[in-house]
């Protein structure tokens, strides 16, 4: 296949170590793209490849190309492309969906059965598909590249068509926006996807009951960590229609932003700053009722108590119905268990201690509290399009039906979240100010756009 000519991508190579650097770039395969990138948002995991050349269990081993919340122009058509999928063509606007799992495929393309069939994506819920491969992870090896790059070729089902009202930069906030869906539907308060990409007989929209008619209405959710993914989490549980969303972070600035612009929402405080360091001993003793085991270890007493503390200013004494865990923080972690009310769900999302030292299983237990764990996304890109769009459709119990709310102000929030935009040839310096937190002027740093 020959090289059309070259791409200019932001590589990285190992930790802090950006360099711009030419890419060839090919012709696209059969049922592939080729997509200008036009805007790429930085998220953790990104920035922590960026400092430490890894995330987590997951290191890079050969050069690898940053970035998966993206949105692009078509620039080309693969073989197959204009028949499989007509509503695609050169000139459409696209948000890019970063996971390409087996879709239950041979390697000529041709259906697996019996055995052989990939049990994950059969029934929708792809994302943890053993094969899947994600733009921009260390995950697996030979890596696949991200989108910190001019252009790239990419699997055409995984490209979303954009409405014209929708910057570049907006659309990219679909990749951020479907974790929240995915978690959202986790945690039983969000409907199931009407138009599944992978859709099969027995998941077929018509099928959709119980779980297509989830509902946040009269919900009272508890979010932990206001950085982007925290206050998109915030921002959806509104929609969702809760009656409540309340907040807890150790900064204070992103604490009163989330208040300032409207994510919190409900009676009362909205926001709680947890300590940073250990409250004294003589702090505990005037609530006995939480320092009543003296085998209690530390951190799960401290979680107790700054459990009961957030629970006062929040006026919530019985805790919350959905907690959003978007910290990956131990102490965290085990003071979601304690904010949460009996019978309540708490959603893992997010990705920072892989091993909690103490958990406090019988609280949960005998509380009945669900631990649900949530990874990425499966058939979510079109809602979060349909929401940073202005209109959408949810499940509405009350009626027996569906309705449609429209919100025009939710994409409009959401684009409050990028304070920061840089073009790809200075990516490094982009990261540098992620990482830093605060720009030369003092301003706070949530979420930084790349953009062309």
């Amino acid at each position: 296949m020959p090289v059309l000519s070259s791409s200019t991508a932001a590589v990285l190579h190992g930790p802090k170590d950006l360099r711009i650097e030419p890419r060839s770039l090919w012709a696209p395969e059969p049922g592939q793209c080729q997509v200008e990138v036009k805007a790429t948002g930085l998220c953790g995991s990104d920035l922590h490849y960026y400092l430490a050349g890894r995330n987590g269990d997951f290191a890079i081993r050969s050069p690898l190309v940053l970035g998966h919340e993206s949105s692009g122009i078509i620039t080309a058509l693969g073989a197959g492309v204009s028949s499989q999928y007509p509503h695609l063509r050169v000139g459409m606007r696209v948000a890019i969906e970063c996971g390409i799992p087996c879709r239950s495929l041979n390697p000529d393309g041709s259906q697996r059965t019996g055995k052989d069939t990939c049990k994950h994506c059969s029934n929708n819920r792809y994302n943890l598909c053993k094969n899947l491969r994600f733009c921009s992870s260390a995950k697996t090896f030979p890596h696949r590249d991200g989108m910190l790059q001019q252009k790239i070729n990419h699997e055409a089902w995984c490209l979303h068509p954009i409405p014209d009202n929708l910057s570049f930069s907006q659309a990219a906030l679909a990749e951020p926006l479907s974790v929240l869906l995915h978690a959202s539907r986790r945690a039983g308060i969000c409907p199931t996807s009407l138009h599944p990409s992978l859709a099969s007989s027995s998941t077929s929209p018509a099928s959709f009951t119980s779980s297509s008619l989830a509902s946040a209405a009269g919900k009272k959710i508890l979010v932990f960590g206001v950085g982007a993914i925290g206050l998109i989490a915030c921002a959806l549980a509104q929609e969702l229609g809760a009656e409540r969303v309340c907040a807890v972070d150790i900064n204070s600035d992103r604490l009163a932003f989330a208040s300032r612009e409207g994510f919190t929402y409900g009676e009362g405080t909205g926001t709680f700053c947890l300590p940073l360091t250990p409250k004294s001993s003589s702090s505990a003793d005037l609530n006995p009722s939480t320092n009543s085991n003296p085998k209690e270890p530390e951190i799960i007493r401290r979680a107790k108590e700054n459990a009961a503390q957030a629970l006062a200013i929040f006026d919530e004494p019985d805790g919350f119905d959905v907690v959003f865990e978007c910290t990956g923080a131990e102490s965290c972690i085990l003071m979601s268990v304690f904010c949460a009310t009996l019978g309540a769900r708490i959603a893992l999302i997010g990705m920072g201690s892989s091993l909690v030292s103490s958990f406090p299983i019988s609280a949960a237990a005998t509380r009945e509290v669900d631990l649900i764990g949530s990874f990425r996304y499966a058939d979510t890109y079109n809602e979060a399009v349909d929401l940073l769009s202005g209109s959408h459709i949810f499940a509405d119990t009350s009626v027996n039906g569906v309705h449609e709310l429209k919100k025009a102000d939710f994409s409009q929030k959401l684009s409050k979240l990028i304070t920061h935009r840089y073009p790809l040839n200075l990516a490094k310096e982009a990261f540098e100010l992620l990482a830093r937190g605060r720009d030369e002027h003092g301003g706070m740093v949530l979420k930084v756009m790349i953009e062309s």
